[in-house]
């Protein structure tokens, strides 16, 4: 309000720049959802807490890292989803470890990394982005009372 007070074409402007930048991203928002929306409609919850939940150990770690190093979605799409997956019963330490390899860890992208820094350094940064992911989900296991 007070920057339509100030500047009423600035703000204007920027607010139209934002519709944009909203209509943009909403597909991939849509189309992420959908998935996991049809994923959790098929699979049983019983299994989905099995596979990722609080006693599903390194079983979930591997299975949310596998998904989250080849998975291509902007954070602000992976939070809503995680709190789907919290509450179908996915474990915290194992959101963790999805956001963490979903920020850092770039299976997919590697091949255009390794075109700017070459192979060593591109595979060097991912497999070290990896381990870290899986010492947060080992430490936020620990601070759960997991572990």
């Amino acid at each position: 309000m007070l920057s339509f007070i100030v500047d009423k074409e600035k703000t204007l402007k920027g607010l139209l720049k934002g519709a944009r930048m909203f209509l943009n991203l909403l597909p991939s928002f849509i189309v992420v959802l959908s998935l996991v929306a049809v994923v959790l409609t098929l699979l049983p919850k019983e299994v989905l807490i099995q596979l990722m939940g609080e006693q599903s150990g390194f079983l979930g770690f591997a299975i949310a890292a596998v998904f989250g190093s080849v998975t291509l979605i902007p954070g602000f799409v992976a939070y809503p989803l995680s709190a789907v997956l919290i509450k179908n019963g996915v474990s915290y330490p194992i959101i963790a470890v999805f956001i963490t390899t979903l920020m850092m860890v770039g299976v997919v992208t590697l091949p255009l990394e390794s075109k700017y820094f070459g192979w060593k350094p591109a595979i060097l940064r991912n497999f070290f982005s990896l381990i870290a992911a899986l010492l947060i989900g080992t430490l936020m296991a620990v601070l759960w009372g997991y572990l």
